[in-house]
């Protein structure tokens, strides 16, 4: 029997070795895993408001800031004040941005290739549920250890 922290273990684990991988993959193109990460989700939908990119990335503001600061001033990005609220800001994905995560998908072929083998005739709807269940229940006990100020806090940064 798999004990949570053996759980713990080897999920920690297995994400450590898709991450290393990515970070060879991306490295030629000076691109980041989680870089990456941000330039999917803007070819996925473009004109994403900032917050929007920090939940869908499961990230955190500074880290997501910092990484588009990044990836604008090699023009790969667009940030804009958003035309109805003056606070957020909306990003968009540039014409040079785009080209190069279609490169970045090409790259990525044999290392995605190499994650469904690992898995072959699954269910991977299944998979992603519960990858995605665990996740909720990690962000929930995140809340319930911060408090009700905290937890205020961290509801906003979410919305």
């Amino acid at each position: 029997m798999i004990r949570g922290h053996h759980l713990a273990m080897h999920l920690r684990s297995a994400y450590l070795a898709l991450h290393r991988q990515a970070q060879a993959v991306f490295a030629p193109f000076a691109v980041t895993a989680d870089q990456f990460v941000l330039l999917t989700l803007l070819s996925e939908q473009d004109a994403v408001i900032q917050q929007d990119l920090v939940r869908r990335s499961a990230s955190d503001p500074n880290t997501v800031r910092a990484m588009l600061i990044l990836l604008e001033k090699r023009g790969l990005v667009r940030r804009r004040r958003h035309r109805h609220d003056g606070r957020a800001r909306t990003v968009h994905l540039t014409a040079k941005g785009r080209r190069l995560q279609g490169e970045l998908m090409g790259s990525a072929a044999t290392f995605h290739e190499a994650i469904s083998a690992t898995l072959p005739g699954s269910d991977w709807t299944g998979v992603v549920g519960c990858l995605d269940r665990i996740a909720a229940s990690m962000a929930e006990l995140r809340r319930a250890s911060q408090g009700p100020k905290r937890r205020t806090l961290a509801l906003r940064e979410e919305t």
